[in-house]
């Protein structure tokens, strides 16, 4: 018993089926279906022909294999003396197929996340997971992932590769995007004479990204003609033009997103 191991879509020739001259009657058989009876071909799929070397080597060969082609193939040979037969077994490789992957999703910190990772492929593929930012190191996961109380650096790009040895490895990402409330990181108040611009930064991190106010004791600051506030991303910046005595004191920074509010106190001083 010979085994082959072609891929789905390539041709298989199951090899030479040796006659000689007291063979009587020959035919290639697909488990008890005969294809070929000597020349007479009896198979009605158009990817099966006969591969005949002179009158001594006569192989089958079937074109694009397909996994239902998997199976057994029997060259029979009838002589004088008694029937012989060999056999082929014919196992089809299909590459590694992610067909069903996890959409990219958006969570809260601290959310149990499932990510799942569907393949198909004979022989049936690994599946390997990978959080591809910082450090790319390997999951402890396969089909399915599972992320218990997500925390903010496990947000990224991941990575489900589904590999078999057949051919390249298939590979699917999957963004996850972890929300988490406001920090303020760092802040800068300001020593500014009488006369000079103050200038005051607040730097948040969070996802969304922060919605920022400023305050002096209780009252909310707005862009008027002595003061100027800037909103770069996760930065805020309050600038006073021509800073006054009653200008000096305590500022409050306010960063706020729909899942929490930080604030820090900032101080212009005199110089």
């Amino acid at each position: 018993l010979v085994s082959g191991f072609p891929n789905s879509g390539q041709s298989f020739d199951t090899g030479p089926c040796y006659v000689d001259d007291k063979v009587s009657k020959v035919a290639w058989l697909n488990r008890s279906n005969i294809i070929f009876a000597g020349q007479d071909k009896w198979s009605l799929d158009p990817r099966v022909d006969l591969v005949t070397k002179g009158q001594l080597e006569y192989s089958l060969r079937i074109q694009k294999v397909d996994v239902y082609d998997e199976g057994s193939y029997t060259c029979s040979i009838q002589t004088k003396q008694q029937p012989k037969t060999s056999q082929v077994y014919l196992i089809v490789q299909v590459p590694a197929s992610i067909y069903k992957v996890s959409e990219d999703i958006v969570v809260n910190e601290g959310s149990n996340v499932t990510l799942s990772c569907l393949a198909s492929g004979r022989p049936d593929p690994l599946i390997t997971w990978r959080l591809l930012n910082p450090s790319a190191e390997p999951l402890d996961g396969e089909e399915y992932l599972d992320i218990m109380g997500i925390m903010r650096n496990q947000a990224g790009r991941y990575e489900c590769k589904a590999s078999n040895d057949v051919a390249t490895p298939d590979v699917k990402y999957v963004n996850v995007v972890v929300n988490y409330p406001p920090t303020i990181k760092k802040t800068q108040s300001s020593e500014t004479p009488v006369g000079r611009i103050g200038t005051l930064q607040c730097d948040a991190t969070a996802v969304p990204n922060p919605e920022f106010e400023w305050y002096r004791d209780e009252k909310r600051l707005s862009n008027n003609q002595a003061i100027n506030i800037q909103i770069l991303g996760s930065t805020t910046i309050l600038m006073i033009a021509n800073v006054t005595e009653e200008d000096y004191g305590n500022y409050t920074c306010v960063a706020s997103n729909r899942l929490g509010v930080q604030n820090a106190s900032l101080f212009l001083y005199s110089k």
